[in-house]
């Protein structure tokens, strides 16, 4: 296993990063030093008190490789909890994620039950160049003391079964299966999946985090989710996947930005030479 020492400067102060990588999962130790006088202010008071211990973060690749798992070694929206941010306008119910999306070259941001995964803009993009501002995002969030969301973030979705009328069973069943089998495997990967609705055999399921527009995903669906309900609840004749207009309208609108920011790059280099 190799060491690698590098020092990394934040607005914060100056912390000392010690990364390891062994099995496709990078340990980052973070040792922070702050210089900020003292603050009477409670949020910048807890922030000294946090960021003086030591921080534990770790790394895990996912089957996506524009995804990247982030572990900080705590709570992130505790059990059972997930929020999808695959775009800005998503995020604004979360101040961790409106922050991550500042980082150049992130794309999407999935804050599961006590990990983070961030997805960047396209594999031409080094992780090694991401993962310092992730690390460093991510360490003065934790040392704010916000709330990662606001509380309305969550819509309440005890009555999904009860709109299914004579379906209402079988929706349960799929969503007792969805819960309790195949989420937790599912969010290992640092994703997650949402059911959208069951109609005529059909059951659609919205792909999150890494999961979305991952290369293996048609692959989760048809052997591992549509093979488990179908055994369990005959009535299931297939599993399709759904996207958001709304995502699809902002994945365009992405694409062309970066194509128009590699031109403008392409543009400069020229002119240097």
């Amino acid at each position: 296993m190799s060491l690698r020492l590098c020092r990394t400067c934040t607005t914060r102060g100056a912390a000392l990063v010690a990364a390891g990588r062994l099995a496709n999962v990078s340990k980052i130790r973070w040792l922070s030093v702050l210089s900020r006088p003292a603050i009477s202010n409670a949020h910048y008071t807890q922030a000294i008190q946090q960021t003086r211990r030591s921080m534990f973060i770790q790394t895990q690749d996912t089957p996506n490789p524009n995804s990247l798992k982030f572990l900080p070694g705590k709570d992130v929206l505790g059990e059972s909890k997930t929020l999808d941010c695959p775009n800005v306008e998503a995020a604004k119910v979360s101040t961790l994620a409106k922050m991550l999306f500042q980082i150049e070259g992130v794309k999407g941001v999935f804050l599961g039950p006590d990990f983070i995964t961030v997805t960047r803009s396209s594999e031409d993009l080094e992780w090694s160049l991401v993962k310092p501002h992730v690390f460093a995002t991510v360490m003065d969030f934790f040392a704010s003391g916000l709330p990662v969301v606001s509380e309305n973030a969550f819509p309440d979705s005890s009555s999904v079964a009860a709109e299914y009328g004579d379906d209402k069973e079988l929706v349960e069943m799929i969503l007792e299966l969805l819960d309790s089998r195949i989420r937790p495997t599912v969010q290992e990967d640092g994703g997650d999946i949402e059911f959208v609705s069951f109609k005529d055999g059909v059951v659609q399921l919205r792909m999150q985090g890494s999961c979305s527009n991952c290369p293996s995903s048609t692959a989760t669906l048809k052997h591992g989710i549509q093979n488990m309900l179908q055994f369990y609840v005959p009535e299931v004749q297939s599993v399709e996947e759904v996207t958001n207009e709304v995502d699809e309208i902002a994945e365009q609108e992405f694409e062309k930005v970066e194509k128009k920011l590699e031109e403008l790059r392409q543009k400069s280099r020229e002119d240097e030479k």
